[in-house]
Parts: C-alpha cells; structure tokens; sequence
C-alpha cells in the first residue's frame, strides 16, 4: 500500500490527477487517486539491463570527412591507433571501405582497430549524383532550331543518355520557370530560364566524360550518332566522382539565342557544367 501511496504523491506533484480519476484508500484510511491503467501488466526488472548497450554518443566536429590518404598518411607519420579511431569517430571518413579499400589500407600501415573505425564511421558510398539542369533562352522566339538537347555520361563500359525534347518542354508552364531581364542601355534582352533537377545514377567512381550536344535526331543513343556539325558545336567535360562525399550537386547550364536568321527560333550557343563535392 506504501507503494500505492508514492505513485499517488508522485502524480500529484506533477500536476497529472484529474479530479475524476479512481480512487483507492491507503492503510490509514486516506482517499488517493488511482490513475487508469490498463488491467493487463507485465513486469521486467530494470536491475537486470546492462549499461554497458548504452548507444554510444559520438562529438562529431565541422571538420570535413578524412579521406583514405589521410588516414594512411597519419598512420604512417605516427599517430597512435587510439588517436586515429578518435578522429574518425569525429569527423568521419570519406573512405572506401570495400574489401578491396581496407586491404590497400592494411597494407599502407594502418592499425586493425583503425580499420574497425574506417568500417564502422565511412561515409555511404556514392550511388549517383544530383543534377541541376538550367535552359536559358535568350530573345522573342518561339522554338529551339535543334529540337532535342542531349547530354552523354560515361560510367564505366556504359554510356548513359539524357534528352530533352525542347518543343514539348517550351510549350507548357513549368514548375521552375523564370522571365530574366537582361537589359542594358543599348539593348534589351529577355531570358525565359527553365530548371529542371534529378539524379545521374552512376556505378563507377573516378574519371567521368560528359559531352553536351544538341540535334534535331529524337532518337540518338550514342554521341557516335551525332552529325560532323552537331559534334562541332557539342562541348565534352571530365570530372572525377568521388566514392563518398556528403554532397554531390552537378550543375549543367545551357543557352539558347534568337537566331540572326530564323528570328523565331532559338540556335543553341553552349554549355557549361560543373561539380561540387564536399
């Protein structure tokens, strides 16, 4: 009954017993509120919990992830196993922690425990990157003199293959749509700049090419399908990926212009394309 008593005080002191709430007598004879439980119990014995599964609680830094050359290269100049699994644990690891990364990193010198921590705090690999697609269309036209714009990734032994039908994209409002005033003293110029986003899977890490194009094929599957005029005007990029990273955004930008001739079609003048990785 004692107990009864302390789950009744406890209760009221924080403010939690309802006026009509049940209630039971104490062995003195006193009225104390009982708090509607279910009837079914079960009971454990927390005397029995083992503080040692506590989760462990790691003080992360803003410090960027530790690359596999440099846990390798601090190993080699001598620091200790128990200060290395401490900077990873800090800061992470932009590491490969394949079977074939921890092997390299074995063989480079670094200790078993520091391999532990590689495994356990590497940051996911990499599975495909972000891209975000910019179309600027300068000028009063109406459509694109070349239909179809294409960008080609080389990922390995595959090529892969990302098309835009401009027609269809300039005839409908979308989402992420702006009109830019680029207007000087002498000139005034329009921009209608359309943003499109999504992700480039990508299986091989490294070296990349990409090659910008555009044609007035629908049906191209291989920059090898390009017309000698259309690749004369393309623009081929490399950039490495990386295994890990914590960010991956690529940045593809391409213009469009009124054309001197056809006044109301677009002519494609180039592209840009840039990565970011952290």
């Amino acid at each position: 009954m004692l107990a009864h008593a302390l789950v009744a005080a406890l209760a009221l002191a924080t403010g939690q017993v309802r006026a009509e709430s049940p209630r039971t007598s104490t062995a003195s004879g006193q009225s104390v509120p009982v708090l509607p439980f279910p009837g079914q119990t079960q009971t454990y014995n927390i005397i029995q919990w083992d503080p040692n599964q506590l989760p462990r609680i790691y003080e992360r830094t803003d410090q960027l992830p530790l690359t596999d050359e440099e846990v390798a290269k601090l190993a080699q100049a001598g620091f200790d196993e128990a200060q290395l699994v401490k900077m990873i644990e800090q800061r992470r690891c932009a590491c490969d922690a394949s079977a074939d990364g921890l092997i390299r990193l074995k063989q480079a010198g670094v200790p078993k425990g520091v391999l532990d921590a590689v495994s356990t705090h590497a940051l996911k690999p990499n599975r495909g990157l972000d891209l975000l697609v910019t179309l600027d269309f300068t000028g009063e036209s109406r459509t694109a003199r070349e239909a179809f714009l294409y960008f080609f990734v080389e990922d390995g032994e595959l090529t892969r293959v990302f098309s835009a039908n401009l027609p269809e994209l300039l005839s409908r409002q979308n989402e992420h749509e702006t009109m830019v005033d680029r207007s000087d003293i002498l000139r005034a110029r329009t921009v209608r700049r359309i943003q499109l986003a999504g992700q480039v899977p990508l299986k091989t890490y490294g070296t990349h090419r990409v090659m910008v194009a555009a044609s007035a094929n629908p049906t191209l599957t291989h920059p090898s399908q390009l017309t000698e005029a259309e690749r004369a005007k393309a623009q081929l990029y490399t950039f490495d990926y990386p295994r890990a990273s914590l960010q991956s955004l690529c940045r593809l930008t391409a213009g469009y212009r009124r054309d001197a001739v056809l006044a109301y079609k677009w002519n494609f003048q180039g592209s840009r394309f840039e990565c970011e990785w952290n």
